[in-house]
């Protein structure tokens, strides 16, 4: 996508659903300028504690639409609590999602 994101894709971010971030990732990655390249969804993984996540991994390349969305993502606060990993230098975020069970 090479548009901006909209208030509302904005906002959509900021409200979504905490049982939902499968999705989220999904929707961002639909939005994300540079799409598959620089907003990546890896297969279920494991960590140390069994626990089942996939890594979601946004590179913002310096464009500000992508830093918009990250900034939406940032005052999503259940998302950051529960899938924020790290953040680099240069416009890397690494979040996991981790699995919910039923």
């Amino acid at each position: 996508m090479n548009e901006y994101p909209t208030e509302e894709q904005l906002k959509k971010i900021e409200e979504w659903d905490y049982q939902d971030f499968e999705n989220l990732a999904l929707f961002i990655q639909s939005i994300w300028h540079w799409g598959d390249e620089y907003a990546r969804i890896s297969d279920w993984k494991q960590d140390e504690f069994h626990t089942e996540y996939r890594m979601f991994e946004l590179i913002t390349g310096g464009w500000s639409g992508n830093e918009d969305i990250i900034c939406a993502l940032n005052r999503n606060q259940m998302f950051n609590m529960m899938c924020w990993y790290s953040s680099h230098r240069g416009g890397l975020h690494i979040y996991h999602i981790k699995k919910i069970k039923n």
